[in-house]
């Protein structure tokens, strides 16, 4: 981000770097009054879209869960960075950025560690604190997630999340109660996640502790399809793997023909269209915009398709949101390693007959005979129906229970070869859109930062849509005195009332405040003046083109809601 808007970031409350009392923090970020507005109504935004438009539900997971969580996500295999350690001053880096800051490499992160070391190696590279030669020196794995400690004395282990997606999968079980066993349905989920970044950089685009608006779709993979007709003519940009791999470009094209090409798998495609048209509403600029499709190399391991929303920012491009197709990978996982179900009942349109060998044993005659021992010979006759359906056609069975062979007429174990079947539990699939919130807000800032000059003088303001703007309308009497004053405050408390965020402004020139409220983003100005007391008038402004308006007070609130 550049210098200027960085300043501004701190000096007007959007965002700055925590502790700093204390010599600040790395990697951890506060967000002032301007900025956890700003959060909130992109927030507020995004829950409209893909809440409540999409007809979603959102739950609140905790920020801690135990060991047992990560252990089946793989997250304790598998949630590593690579990291390098200056040998002389025992500084940490991440490898691969280290790469991709001194030399051409755009993408480092794909490479395996051995390439990595190679690079570093022919390359020559040193450390960047003192200088030492990293040439020789080994890079490691480093696991990201935060260790905590649930409870005291012989406590449990447990993380800080990651991310807030295991929240979702790991209740999946409750949740499809909640949607009654149909599918499709979706679950989502804003809140903080935590990574212990190796070396957190460029303000809060890449932090250790942020905020994620997550959705994760699941789906019966063989029934459920998208609604692609309602986004089919949305057009996007995309930058394939096939044109990352050779001389290819991004191309623009609608929705509809890049399923019809199987270019992009049609959830995801839907996602990307509803998306794309959500970032122009909130003031991402669509001419520094991309959707990137991760390459082969840099799949995740549970992804059978991922593309990113990246923006250019500075030059630099960032990763907004991932949209990922992860199969059925997560509840797999949580199914082998828990005690629960995580499966749904999918009905058949009409029973059905199928080959599946079972008995049924007649209790009152296994009961008696055999007593306690009955329930176990029962067991083993249903593994012997399982593995050696052919043994049922003699007149009588054997099977060992503690190493004592029991002999049953064939006509008490009620062998069948077939079965009526009215369903079958699936597994469902999952697609995931994964934003980053704080992402969001750098990149909303700095596509929407303007310097222009007004009288001789630098004007910067921000052009934030005046839907997420932390401000709405600022109210300023043109001086306090004759009455002025009291007249703006009592403007000022009823736009609140009706609904505006209102900032109440009368200090300095008229001039002064409009530059103030034009760097943080504030759409309109209204100023109380001697005019406003004769017909009950006042001037409006509005911030892009400075133009101003006198409109009735009785007519206000509409004309501020008509433009908001």
């Amino acid at each position: 981000m550049s210098e200027p808007l960085t300043e501004l970031a701190k000096r007007r409350g959007f965002y700055f770097q925590s502790s700093g009392a204390y010599g600040g923090t790395a990697g951890f970020y506060t967000y002032g009054p301007q900025g956890a507005a700003l959060k909130r109504n992109v927030i507020d935004a995004w829950r409209e879209r893909f809440i409540t438009q999409e007809g979603h539900m959102e739950i609140d997971a905790p920020t801690v869960m135990g060991e047992p969580v990560f252990e089946a996500s793989g997250h304790l295999d598998t949630f590593d960075d690579m990291i390098i350690e200056c040998p002389a001053c025992e500084r940490s880096f991440r490898a691969d950025h280290l790469v991709e800051d001194e030399t051409p490499i755009e993408d480092a992160e794909a490479m395996s560690f051995e390439a990595i070391e190679e690079t570093i190696a022919e390359n020559e590279l040193s450390c960047p604190s003192c200088g030492e030669s990293l040439a020789d020196v080994a890079v490691s794995a480093f696991n990201l997630m935060f260790e905590t400690n649930i409870g005291p004395g012989s406590s449990a282990p447990g993380y800080l999340r990651p991310e807030t997606a295991q929240g979702i999968f790991v209740e999946f079980p409750q949740l499809k109660e909640y949607a009654r066993n149909q599918l499709p349905f979706g679950v989502a989920q804003v809140g903080r996640a935590y990574r212990n970044e190796i070396s957190p950089r460029r303000s809060i685009v890449r932090v250790r502790e942020f905020t994620q608006a997550e959705l994760e779709l699941f789906i019966d993979p063989e029934r459920d399809t998208p609604p692609i007709d309602r986004v089919q003519n949305v057009t996007v940009p995309l930058y394939s793997a096939t044109a990352q791999e050779g001389d290819g470009d991004v191309v623009r094209m609608t929705i509809g023909e890049a399923v019809e090409d199987e270019l992009v798998e049609e959830w995801i495609a839907y996602y990307l269209a509803i998306a794309a048209e959500w970032y122009e509403s909130v003031g991402i600029d669509m001419e520094r915009f991309r959707y990137r499709q991760h390459r082969p190399d840099e799949l995740s391991h549970y992804a059978s398709d991922t593309w990113d929303a990246e923006v250019s920012v500075d030059g630099n491009w960032i990763e907004l949101t991932g949209f990922a197709y992860r199969g059925s990978y997560d509840l797999t996982k949580h199914d082998d390693h828990s005690n629960e179900e995580f499966t749904i009942f999918r009905q058949y349109d009409e029973p059905v007959t199928v080959e599946e060998p079972s008995v049924d044993p007649e209790m009152s005659v296994l009961g008696p005979e055999y007593g306690s021992e009955a329930g176990k010979i029962a067991d083993e006759l249903a593994s012997l129906a399982e593995s050696d359906p052919d043994a049922f056609d003699a007149e009588s069975v054997t099977v060992t229970v503690g190493g004592e062979s029991y002999t049953i007429d064939t006509d008490v174990t009620n062998f069948s070869r077939t079965a009526t079947k009215n369903g079958e539990h699936i597994t469902p699939h999952v697609v995931e859109p994964s934003f980053g919130v704080d992402r969001l807000l750098y990149t909303i800032l700095a596509h929407n930062y303007r310097e222009d000059e007004v009288e001789g003088e630098r004007r910067r303001s921000l052009s934030l849509p005046s839907s997420i703007a932390p401000t709405t309308v600022g109210v300023f009497p043109l001086m306090t005195k004759d009455g002025l004053g009291d007249r703006a405050r009592e403007l000022a408390r009823k736009l609140r009332v009706a609904g505006f965020t209102v900032t109440y402004d009368d200090s300095g020139q008229i001039g002064r405040r409009y530059r103030r409220q034009d760097e943080i983003g504030t759409p309109f100005c209204v100023t109380v003046d001697h005019e406003s007391l004769e017909d009950d008038t006042v001037t409006v402004r509005e911030r892009d083109t400075m133009a101003q308006e006198r409109v009735p007070v009785d007519d206000l609130k509409d004309y501020l809601t008509d433009r908001t």
